[in-house]
């Protein structure tokens, strides 16, 4: 068994450590959600933990975790009776992002409950996870059928596996902790409210801290055995010390002047729902017990508010997390009740040294230093070449709105999500096929059909259907698929006039929302002056596309053919790297074209018909705007083989027009572009 870094060994990251202690004094907290760049350890801190949780009582044989003292009535391998006991460590079970449904929740033996009618049933990360953890690295590039399931257990403490009437359900109760790095997407509301508290983590800027890491980790990679050893008594001290506190836990006292704090402070910053109230009582609760005291304090409040409700406050995918510190103290001080006058003297040995009992572990030789500096906002890319004169700063754009849904036409089989037709494991049932490979989801009136004509054959006397491994047949589904929507925005001076970018950049953020929302991947190109450039490849992150899209200076002629052309050399790497990821264009602009050669319209009617020679699907968003228009957006559309919408158009509740998805007829209706 390989050896794990020691938790006491992690330099810095305080937040951190301490979100992850208190869920080991009480899981009820409800999980750690840790949030930050690459290389901050993130993964490491949270595998030390599994080492420092006590020891887990289960019955001998259950492949379920119960406890002998209350075994699940419902246990699969129960009942239980007077099956005896035994203890092992605590597990901490890993979900991967590319696991399937049935290595979640468990799969039955579909052959064995047709043919014998037995509950055949092979237990999954859920039950193995049961009384412990489940760590889920890059939590935000988990499928939404996998999240679901998570939701669903983490909300019911159980998993339900229901197959063609054969049904199972067994106890799934864990810790949650999830890492990811917000550059590459963010998190459903739903799975982010379940987790109990966020920190963010970033690298230190102090060099001396950045030293010790360097050296604490060479050493334990030159000889973990050793390393290891160094740290054994911190580890049992604080191993100890939560034992302390998980007994002291059940006598803390969360008295009326504190609870109204929690319920002032998350009314104060207007957080959703109730879960937010309940779980800053747990861990202030926590918090009092691990510092060895019997009473809620309003520094117990204010820690347990700095951890629970930063993720909880944000009402879309562009809102930073984080909260007003000075307006939190502020909500305390007016709801402030009496305190105690004294502290009682700490039970047990865990009095936390010189913090008071505070909520730092033991750090061994680990230097003093500042707190890790949030993450820098990524910057704008630098503008093209010779964007020549007449350049203009970037401007804000305006509000974004609800979007009128762009689908690609046709059926899919991309990653799941919740924009265009595909074919996916989720989803209602189309047809069947035989499986190719594990059955996952059977068509059982398919099956029925294919065993029916060989009873007499197969010797079938009883009532029993006599079925065979080549008589099951697997359901075909369709449901939804997450695409590529690449934006090809035009900031060029025209698109300045009038103050018709701001207009434009709030279009292409309420279309960056919807693509959060339908869990695409999305990319941002722009053209200006004499040439274009990919402000963003595409990722999953929208925060980083709104980020850029803030920034986007404007001014210059309109290189539209090359805006074009660099989409297309775009799209082409992403086909190679993500075939199964269908592409959807969205050129913003108003159409004109008068940059990039001598014919800038023809160059850029060619460039149109790569795209819809290769059957890219294009909406071309008309920014133009007057009393007079030329419709040069909708020639644009045409040549793409795609269709128009103008700005007015592009909103939900607009009365002016419907935005239809993609009609591949529309290619088949190519004109000849005519010069402005």
């Amino acid at each position: 068994m390989s050896t794990r870094y020691p938790f006491t060994a992690v330099v810095g990251m305080d937040d951190l450590r301490l979100a992850l202690l208190l869920n080991a004094v009480s899981p009820a907290v409800g999980g750690v959600l840790v949030r930050g760049e690459k290389g901050t350890a993130k993964s490491t801190a949270v595998r030390a933990l599994a080492e420092l949780l006590p020891e887990v009582p289960v019955v001998a044989g259950c492949r379920f975790s119960c406890d002998p003292a209350s075994p699940d009535p419902g246990c699969p391998d129960g009942p239980h009776g007077d099956a005896p006991g035994a203890a092992r460590p605590a597990r901490m079970v890993e979900l991967p992002v590319g696991a399937s449904e049935d290595r979640l929740v468990g799969a039955l033996d579909i052959e064995k409950a047709l043919a014998e009618g037995v509950k055949a049933f092979e237990p999954g990360l859920l039950a193995a996870a049961h009384r412990g953890i489940l760590y889920v690295d890059e939590v935000n590039l988990l499928s939404d059928h996998l999240i679901d399931h998570l939701l669903d257990a983490a909300a019911m403490g159980a998993s339900h596996v229901e197959r063609e009437g054969v049904s199972v359900r067994h106890a799934a109760r864990f810790l949650l902790v999830g890492t990811m790095n917000p550059e590459e997407g963010e998190l459903r509301p739903q799975l982010l409210d379940r987790f109990g508290l966020t920190v963010e983590v970033a690298a230190s800027r102090d060099p001396e801290q950045r030293v010790e890491v360097v050296r604490r980790r060479l050493a334990f990679e030159d000889d973990p055995a050793a390393f290891a050893a160094r740290w054994a008594d911190e580890e049992t001290a604080l191993r100890e010390r939560i034992v302390v506190a998980r007994t002291l836990l059940p006598r803390v006292t969360l008295g009326d002047a504190v609870l109204l704090q929690i319920a002032a402070t998350c009314a104060a910053f207007e957080v959703d729902g109730m879960r937010a109230d309940i779980v800053m009582a747990r861990t202030a609760t926590a918090l009092a017990a691990w510092a060895g005291r019997t009473e809620v304090t309003s520094e117990d409040v204010r820690q347990a508010a700095l951890l629970a409700l930063p993720h909880r406050r944000r009402r879309s995918p562009f809102d930073a997390p984080g909260l007003d510190e000075d307006k939190l103290d502020e909500t305390l001080e007016q709801f402030k009740g009496d305190e105690p006058d004294d502290d009682p003297e700490p039970d047990g040995p865990g009095d936390g040294g010189p913090d008071g009992g505070g909520g730092v572990p033991p750090q061994g030789e680990a230097p003093d230093g500042p707190s890790p500096e949030p993450a820098e906002a990524p910057e704008s890319a630098p503008a093209p070449q010779g964007s020549g004169a007449g350049e203009r700063g970037a401007v804000k754009a305006g509000e974004p709105f609800r979007t009128k849904v762009l689908r690609v036409p046709g059926l899919g089989e991309g990653a799941a999500g919740r924009r265009s037709r595909a074919r996916t494991e989720h989803g209602r049932t189309t047809g069947s096929t035989r499986p190719r490979g594990a059955l996952t989801k059977l068509h059982l009136a398919a099956t029925v059909q294919a065993a029916a004509p060989h009873q007499r054959a197969r010797g079938r006397s009883g009532p029993g259907l006599v079925v065979r491994r080549d008589d099951l047949r697997q359901a075909t589904r369709e449901g939804r698929e997450g695409n590529l929507v690449l934006f090809a925005v035009d900031a060029s001076g025209s698109m300045a006039a009038r103050q018709r970018m701001s207009a434009v950049k709030g279009a292409v953020l309420s279309l960056l929302l919807d693509a959060y929302q339908r869990r695409d991947k999305v990319g941002l190109v722009t053209f200006r002056g004499r040439g274009a450039e990919v402000a963003l490849p595409p990722t999953s992150s929208v925060d980083a596309a709104a980020a850029r899209l803030e920034k986007l200076p404007t001014g210059g002629r309109t290189p539209l053919s090359a805006g074009l052309l660099k989409a297309h050399d775009v799209l082409r790497v992403e086909r190679l790297r993500d075939p199964a990821r269908r592409p959807l264009l969205v050129v913003v602009t108003d159409g004109r074209a008068t940059g990039g050669g001598a014919d800038p319209v023809a160059l850029a009617a060619r460039a149109a018909r790569l795209h819809a020679a290769e059957g890219t699907a294009a909406v071309v968003v008309d920014c133009e705007t007057g009393p007079v228009r030329l419709g040069l957006a909708g020639n644009l559309a045409r040549e793409l083989g795609g269709t128009a919408v103008t700005l007015d158009e592009l909103r939900a509740d607009s009365i002016a027009g419907l935005v239809r998805d993609v009609q591949a007829a529309g290619r088949t209706t190519q004109t000849a572009w005519r010069a402005a």
